[in-house]
């Protein structure tokens, strides 16, 4: 069960007018938090983003499935499942056997997968399936944001 903070700052988001990638990223970073004060572990940073995926759908994210060809047949129908789960408005309640069954299995894994090095070379990996424009894109959005930023920070210090 996500922690009502996350909830929050994803509806957030949400009223903003964000993308669902980015309210998902709420539940994603609570994830990230339990890895590295020990509440569990993760196997690796990719199933610690995809628990934190999980959560979002399951929280009512409009985030989309992963596309064929991107995620085993498996992952895609656990996806739907999730997106399912999450608009529906009834809340059944989670077996308290299977719950405590996988927190008991993270609870094995390391604590590694949410280090500040494990989620550049995550970052750095998934970037590299973009194309070239796509990762120049991201780019150059990040100095306009940059900029903005730092112009709005030397109006409030004058």
């Amino acid at each position: 069960m996500p922690e009502k903070e996350s909830i929050e700052r994803a509806r957030e988001d949400a009223r903003e007018g964000k993308s669902p990638s980015t309210q998902a990223g709420e539940f994603v970073r609570e994830e990230m938090h339990h890895v590295r004060e020990g509440k569990h572990g993760a196997a690796s940073t990719k199933q610690a983003i995809a628990i934190g995926l999980s959560k979002a759908r399951r929280a009512g994210v409009r985030l989309g499935t992963p596309r064929k060809g991107t995620a085993s047949a498996s992952t895609r129908e656990q996806g739907s499942r999730d997106n399912k789960k999450g608009q529906n408005k009834s809340s059944g309640k989670t077996s308290s056997t299977r719950s405590r069954a996988t927190l008991n299995a993270l609870k094995k894994e390391g604590h590694s997968a949410a280090s500040p090095q494990s989620l550049s070379r995550q970052a750095r990996s998934s970037a590299r399936k973009r194309g070239v424009a796509a990762r120049h894109a991201s780019a150059m959005k990040a100095v306009r944001t940059k900029k903005a930023g730092r112009s709005q920070a030397t109006k409030k210090a004058a």
